[in-house]
């Protein structure tokens, strides 16, 4: 069975790999490491797809070290020992290139294995994640590695590979290969930045094609939908892409912009992630709009259980009703910002007694010298409310809560300004 596409058409030098002009362009830090042929033990921290593999072969071309590839999932320390083990070797005349693969999966003593011979010079470490290493690798080799972050590739980029890819493939079958207008584009547009999944894609597509009675081959722009559909959708429910969609997804709704906030939703929901998506939605509305408009809350609790109750596709629906009213109504952090700072006075020790007269005692002991509990209920006085102290002492000075500039806040302030004024 031949290798996928992406592997037979693996770019063999720096100019060839597909992206990463912040690494890889001339004078760029990267680059000068590379062509200086000392290397230091590195993390290339990046999505899938996107030529972290490739380019730890290419380094070890470019050394001429022996390159060993181990992966975080399946490796164990004896493997590790094993690599280690052929130095000196006619297997690894010049040194040992280690590329270890989805490191974030190894746990803190396997690392820590690997850091004995990094310490030691025996190896040179690229490891590689698509998660944080900052969260997943040991601290210890992380402080003798530098971290490189590898990005998704643009849809221009990607496009020159899928072209390639399809030159290739016209080659290797002997046969004229051609594509539709907009079925290159779409491929390159459709696979989120992976370019191993768009030039997959494109050999499926070629495979698929329609032949014409010479032999040749024709990719057809339904082919291109219909075998590249949902392959854009980076997305994983415990990786970081997961948060940063998230992430924006309620900064788009803080920030007001419903078309961003109605995209990251589309994101959530085709990714199947809808109780992510009601989450965010509800936490929202109580955070970032709040008091400004207080019925928000039952409005989108409503929207949610129906969502949950319908399910998808349709769940879609009253979502993006209820996206798009957080987007568009004003917006306050008052509340938010009051219990914040409430717990933070907690967590530093100021709490205090409860106030006598808010306490739920009725009876008092023969050691209480004052008898009685003096509370003062507020329906007994005008306007339903009359002075009392209700914070500890050591915080009955304490403002939390400050209102907003919005409609409904200012009413508020004003109706209770009004009140206490008056006493």
């Amino acid at each position: 069975m031949a290798a996928p596409l992406a592997d037979r058409l693996r770019p063999t030098t720096l100019d060839e790999i597909v992206g990463q002009h912040h690494l890889l362009d001339e004078g760029k830090p990267l680059r000068r490491i590379i062509e200086s042929g000392q290397i230091p033990n590195m993390v290339f921290y990046g999505p899938s797809g996107v030529g972290k593999t490739t380019l730890a072969s290419i380094i070890a071309r470019y050394t001429n070290r022996s390159l060993f590839k181990l992966n975080g999932t399946t490796a164990s320390t004896s493997d590790i020992r094993d690599v280690v083990g052929r130095l000196g070797t006619l297997e690894a005349p010049n040194g040992i290139l280690l590329y270890l693969d989805e490191i974030q999966y190894f746990n803190k003593k396997q690392q820590q294995t690997l850091l004995e011979f990094i310490e030691n010079g025996s190896i040179t470490l690229i490891a590689a994640t698509t998660e944080n290493p900052y969260f997943y690798v040991y601290g210890a080799i992380l402080s003798r590695s530098t971290v490189f972050e590898f990005k998704s590739v643009e849809k221009e980029d990607v496009l020159g590979a899928v072209h390639r890819a399809i030159r290739f493939l016209s080659e290797e079958q002997h046969r004229e290969i051609t594509a539709e207008d907009g079925a290159e584009e779409y491929i390159a547009s459709s696979c989120g930045g992976d370019v191993r999944k768009a030039m997959n894609a494109a050999e499926l597509c070629a495979l698929s094609g329609s032949i014409a009675e010479d032999g040749s081959c024709r990719i057809t722009l339904e082919a291109a939908r219909e075998l590249t559909q949902r392959s854009a959708l980076r997305y994983d429910r415990a990786g970081d892409e997961h948060y940063d969609i998230l992430s924006a997804f309620q900064k788009s709704m803080r920030g007001s912009d419903p078309d961003a906030a109605v995209h990251y939703l589309a994101r959530l929901l085709e990714a199947g992630d809808l109780p992510s998506a009601c989450r965010r939605l509800m936490v929202c509305a109580s955070e970032d709009v709040g008091l400004a408009y207080p019925q928000i809350l039952p409005i989108v609790k409503a929207a949610v259980d129906a969502a949950l109750q319908v399910g998808l596709p349709e769940a879609r629906i009253p979502l993006a009703d209820a996206v798009v009213l957080v987007c568009l109504a004003p917006k306050s952090n008052s509340a938010y910002c009051a219990v914040d700072a409430a717990l933070a006075d907690l967590r530093e020790g100021k709490t205090g007694p409860i106030p006598r007269q808010l306490q739920n005692k009725h009876y008092d002991g023969e050691d209480n010298p004052q008898k009685g509990q003096f509370y003062k209920y507020p329906h007994d006085f005008p306007d339903h409310w009359t002075p009392q102290q209700y914070l500890p002492d050591v915080l009955k000075d304490a403002v939390y809560y400050r209102s907003g500039d919005n409609k409904t806040e200012r009413a508020f302030a004003g109706y209770w300004e009004k009140i206490k004024n008056k006493s």
